[in-house]
């Protein structure tokens, strides 16, 4: 079955406005058909052009998130791109690793045992205040969240999400001219 998207629903899947969508559009650089007025755009159409338009531009990204499986994720979404991707389980570790690594994008998960993804983010951003930073949470309106905001800007990735998402918000982020 093929999985239809409006212009509003695949910019929510893209994690970016309407306007990025229309400024793609504008360029003929995005995978669409025009229905009447109005833009409709394949599921299956866009996740291989978020995988074309990613490769040849290698990330160095760094994952903290206690569960191994949203690991695993971000590795073989990611890596088969041609990024390179570090993580690890367990916040000291993922702090240490960012004070001595330069990367160009960093996703915290929120809740983590020892040292949330709050207290992390707060870490990080003293040893490295331009480094873009995504939280990773399933808890968007907690006080861990509200936490974290004090720390200054930053993205959020809501769970659950999938392989799709995560190249979506790796490539919105290269899109977005902040890698380095």
């Amino acid at each position: 079955m093929v999985e239809i998207m409006t212009l509003e629903e695949l910019a929510d899947y893209l994690r970016v406005t309407k306007k990025t969508v229309y400024r793609l559009l504008e360029k003929h650089s995005i995978p669409s058909t025009r229905v009447g007025h109005q833009w409709r755009f394949t599921k299956e159409a866009i996740e291989t052009w978020l995988r074309q338009n990613s490769s040849g531009i290698a990330a160095r990204i760094l994952v903290v998130d206690d569960d191994e499986s949203i690991c695993s994720l971000f590795q073989d979404s990611l890596q088969q791109l041609g990024h390179v991707v570090t993580t690890v389980i367990d916040s000291a570790k993922g702090l240490e690793l960012a004070k001595e690594n330069d990367y160009d994008l960093i996703f915290l998960d929120l809740k983590m045992p020892g040292m949330n993804g709050a207290e992390l983010f707060r870490e990080i951003r003293l040893v490295k205040p331009a480094t873009p930073v995504t939280i990773i949470t399933g808890f968007q309106d907690s006080e861990l969240m509200i936490s974290a905001m004090d720390s200054g800007p930053f993205s959020v990735m809501k769970k659950p999400f999938t392989g799709s998402d995560v190249i979506a918000v790796i490539n919105t982020y290269l899109r977005s001219g902040l890698n380095r």
